[in-house]
């Protein structure tokens, strides 16, 4: 029998929202809206674009996934809800998870610098992955 997936308020997801939560947490990557939507509608193939959206937007809120955003690029959504930092090819877009302890002292040093009350702090290490280095 499947697990009943419940959000912290005890609210049980819908089979959309299991379909969209289970891609992402199946995935060892980052996938965009456009490759949950496309693995999802293999699961569920009456699901639409905006049912994983709004699902998106529900599982975010709940914190059950996250969200990375780089600019003007489509959003990258991450099963991994604990703090941690990224790297991010230049050339081939692959996204991979560091865990860099230091992010904390970097932070207290920025709110110092800045003057700005801190809230989070997330590394993006952007450069060349090792597979397009050969």
């Amino acid at each position: 029998m499947p697990k009943l997936i419940k959000t912290e308020t005890g609210e049980k997801l819908t089979r959309q929202r299991e379909a969209v939560l289970g891609v992402i947490r199946e995935r060892e990557d980052h996938p965009t809206a456009n490759d949950i939507f496309e693995a999802a509608r293999r699961r569920l193939p009456g699901i639409s674009y905006a049912t994983v959206y709004n699902s998106l937007r529900f599982l975010k809120e709940a914190g059950l996934v996250h969200e990375i955003k780089f600019g003007d690029s489509a959003s990258r959504y991450d099963r991994e809800t604990d703090r941690h930092d990224h790297a991010l090819c230049s050339q081939c877009g692959k996204l991979v998870d560091f865990d860099l302890p230091q992010a904390a002292e970097l932070m207290k040093a920025a709110a110092r610098r800045s003057k700005f009350k801190p809230e989070s702090v997330h590394l993006t290490l952007k450069g060349v992955c090792p597979d397009c280095c050969k």
